[in-house]
């Protein structure tokens, strides 16, 4: 399996890991009002950084190593980024220059990941 795609699982876990304990913290304590986050933090950090894991594993060598890793540096920098902007969204203080930067990034990520997958087609032959 190629590092970036164990990178990108130990970030997803991480993420998956302290969405669990924080919904488990909202639950316990019933304050929701950061559900948002949380939510993003789960979608965002757990499935779709394993998900993109994922994707290079099954890629083999057809993958674009270093696009590879800059979907992973702009990916796993961008949603902690995006998640305390929601966060403090929710405050009342939001920081609108770690917002634009999470939001950014992880949308700059994802076009990464889009040009990724772009690049495995076109090198990979299909099999059936």
């Amino acid at each position: 399996m190629p590092r970036v795609s164990l990178a990108f699982f130990v970030v997803g876990a991480v993420c998956g890991l302290l969405g669990m304990i924080w919904g488990t913290y909202m639950g316990a304590s019933e304050e929701f009002s950061a559900r948002d986050a949380h939510a993003h933090l789960n979608l965002l950090g757990w499935v779709t950084l394993s998900l993109m894991g994922t994707f290079y594993a099954l890629a083999g060598s057809a993958r674009p190593k270093l696009l590879s890793w800059v979907n992973f540096v702009l990916s796993s920098l961008g949603v902690p980024l995006f998640v305390a902007f929601l966060v403090s969204l929710q405050t009342g203080a939001p920081n609108m220059t770690v917002g634009w930067a999470g939001v950014l990034m992880v949308i700059s990520g994802m076009a990464t990941f889009i040009a990724a997958i772009v690049m495995v087609f076109l090198r990979k032959p299909a099999t059936n």
